[in-house]
């Protein structure tokens, strides 16, 4: 073979005697194959742009696939996406970057495609978080070709792709989380206030006392100590000072301190 003396081709992937940038996207209307069925579209991004050239070669060859783009960051990622790819294929460290920090991001810019990880990090918790956050799928480096393609066929369909160990972490996460907001009583008591206990609550940690309370709803100071017996028993508090750390505590409301000299009167007197 013959190699002519053009150095700017070095910089440049040929595919079929076509040169492109890595990272250049390429516009392709969905096409079918001989069997009629539809290509899918995929969105390539790695930081290593060898792996991105055998992961070309090996879907030029694979009916059915077709890459439609690359990216190497995830800028050229988030832009590349906009043009609606079925698939996008990405790592989960691409140089200096993280995916995971954009992943919600990139799935928001391509709009219905479907992401799956394709990696070589082996940690599963970081697998984890990369579904939480929207992808579909991972698969670690270290799979087959056949592999790859099955997956990403199953998450062109709308199914998740996870090994037997990644679901059993998914599904005893989200046990977990189940049963922590499960055993949180202080949630559940919360949600038991009315709007109206709640703007009581409010004004009570402006430092207000009954009357001024009662003037401001328009309403009685009877009405106001019913509402507050109400907040006790729901809350299980005994008095208004406990009201108020409890208040701040659970974010019911900003407690702004009035001044010293007036704080016992203001704060606990009823």
């Amino acid at each position: 073979m013959r190699y002519v003396g053009r150095r700017a081709q070095n910089r440049y992937r040929i595919h079929r005697g076509v040169m492109k940038k890595p990272y250049e996207n390429v516009d392709i209307e969905p096409v079918t194959t001989e069997s009629g069925t539809p290509n899918i579209r995929i969105l390539l991004v790695d930081a290593h742009t060898l792996f991105l050239a055998g992961l070309c070669c090996l879907m030029r060859d694979e009916p059915g696939l077709t890459v439609v783009g690359q990216a190497i960051n995830a800028a050229q990622a988030i832009a590349c996406a906009c043009t609606r790819p079925d698939v996008i294929i990405i790592d989960l460290i691409l140089g200096s970057e993280n995916s995971l920090d954009f992943l919600a991001d990139l799935i928001e810019a391509g709009k219905g495609a479907r992401v799956l990880v394709v990696t070589g990090v082996s940690d599963p918790q970081c697998h984890l978080r990369a579904v939480q956050l929207g992808a579909m799928g991972v698969v670690l480096k270290t799979e087959s070709p056949g592999c790859l393609f099955k997956a990403i066929r199953k998450v062109h369909t709308g199914e998740m792709w996870l090994n037997r160990s990644m679901m059993a972490s998914a599904m005893a996460e989200a046990f977990r989380a189940t049963v922590a907001k499960k055993a949180d009583p202080e949630s559940a008591k919360i949600a038991n206030l009315s709007s109206r206990e709640r703007q009581v609550i409010v004004m009570l940690s402006q430092g207000l006392k009954n009357k001024e309370i009662a003037n401001r709803l328009f309403i009685s100071e009877k009405t106001v100590g019913h509402h507050l017996s109400s907040i006790f028993s729901k809350l299980d508090v005994k008095d208004r000072l406990e009201l108020l750390v409890y208040a701040y505590r659970h974010n019911l409301a900003k407690i702004t301190p009035a001044p010293a000299a007036n704080l016992p009167d203001r704060l606990l007197a009823s």
